[in-house]
């Protein structure tokens, strides 16, 4: 077997990396994708929470399809921590992923913006070259920082690299709007809840089968399970973000 389906499942790969890689401190649209041929997660800990690229998986399967995720996943590293390594450079490279998922930080400083803009125009150059369509997942930040500033950087991000986004801050945003009293965020007040996953993964198999996520399963059997009630709010709060993302 050949191909991203035969290389590492997305949580080998987790471990491999966090064994052998140090910790460091408008309309948008990626174009068509087809998720059944893979998708690989790059991030550090806000993906790897909860297994984000496994829950990913999981939803698609529970709804009846099929998008198997791989990740090169690293607690506390940037993109340019992931660049320079060379692992993931060299995997975007081999291609054969119908879509690479780029996170970083909230990146809401005007440093921390700039970096999180270059190194998404460098990796999504590679993405494409390789045959897949680069997208950005929209992080938020800690508690007590501006979402705006992190929403905006992550848009910035998004059109200067002519890539995908994935609106999940905005999401967040939506569904507290409707409820703010869901739980999407830990302890820390920062890394997600595993009903923040939940979200985060409903955004991602809407914006990538290109359907929408109301209705959705909300039941994922050893990962997560969310009420009926709470899994329509999310669904509709995912619904918001990804058509405001478009206009």
């Amino acid at each position: 077997m050949s191909g991203p389906q035969a290389r590492v499942s997305s949580a080998l790969a987790y471990l491999f990396l966090a064994v052998l890689l140090p910790a460091c401190g408008g309309n948008i649209s990626g174009g068509a994708a087809d998720p059944g041929h893979g998708v690989l997660f790059i991030g550090n800990s806000l993906t790897g929470s909860n297994d984000l690229p496994g829950m990913v998986s999981a939803l698609a399967q529970a709804a009846g399809s099929d998008i198997p995720t791989t990740a090169l996943v690293v607690g506390g590293t940037s993109l340019e921590d992931h660049w320079r390594a060379g692992y993931a450079r060299g995997e975007v490279e081999r291609g054969g992923w119908a879509a690479v998922v780029l996170q970083q930080g909230p990146s809401t400083l005007p440093e921390s913006r700039a970096h999180l803009i270059h190194w998404t125009g460098v990796f999504a150059e590679v993405i494409r070259s390789g045959g897949s369509v680069p997208y950005v997942y929209m992080i938020w930040p800690p508690e007590g920082g501006s979402w705006e500033r992190a929403i905006t950087s992550y848009r910035l991000a998004a059109e200067g690299a002519g890539a995908g986004l994935f609106p999940v801050a905005e999401a967040f945003l939506a569904a507290w709007a409707r409820d703010p009293e869901l739980p999407l965020l830990g302890g820390d007040g920062f890394h997600p809840s595993s009903m923040g996953t939940y979200l985060a993964a409903v955004v991602m198999v809407a914006q990538l089968e290109g359907r929408s996520p109301v209705g959705l399963p909300h039941a994922l059997p050893g990962r997560v399970s969310v009420s009926p009630a709470a899994a329509a709010v999310l669904q509709a709060a995912a619904a918001e973000a990804i058509e405001a993302g478009n206009r």
